[in-house]
């Protein structure tokens, strides 16, 4: 019994298709597609695109509107490009710049640190002698000499 269900056929098509009958009757719409390098020429392409914005429910100038847009945005993100490379080339060369400050300050502070610590035996041959006592100044209260005059 079972097999003899399946073998039953219907006419009838699930939702959303057409039969087979009902496609066989409808024909493409055929047109003549010409070679464009042989005859076609810019004026063709032209009239041909002007032809597709009339036939269109958007006018010509929201087209050329919206092209004028995409070329403004494209050339805004090659000066926006441009700019980036130049400040990131700026910006390498400052870092370099600034490595070898900082390698000369390095530099400039062993030396003293060297100069420093050669101080105390130039010192000696020059037979100077180190100091016994600091003597310090206290200048807090100082008024110098013409002011108290007056």
């Amino acid at each position: 019994m079972g097999s003899a269900a399946r073998s039953t056929r219907s006419n009838a098509a699930p939702a959303g298709r057409q039969s087979h009958e009902a496609r066989s009757t409808q024909r493409p719409q055929l047109h003549v597609v010409s070679n464009r390098s042989a005859n076609g020429s810019a004026k063709r392409g032209l009239a041909v695109f002007w032809a597709w914005t009339k036939s269109r429910s958007t006018p010509l100038v929201h087209i050329v509107v919206a092209v004028v847009f995409l070329g403004a945005c494209l050339l805004g993100a090659l000066l926006l490009r441009t700019q980036m490379s130049s400040n990131s080339f700026e910006a390498s060369r400052i870092e370099q710049h600034i490595t070898m400050l900082q390698q000369d300050v390095e530099d400039d502070q062993a030396r003293l640190a060297q100069l420093e610590a050669t101080l105390p035996e130039r010192a000696q041959k020059m037979n100077m002698e180190p100091a016994k006592g600091s003597l310090s100044i206290d200048l807090q209260g100082y008024q110098p000499a013409g002011e108290g005059a007056q």
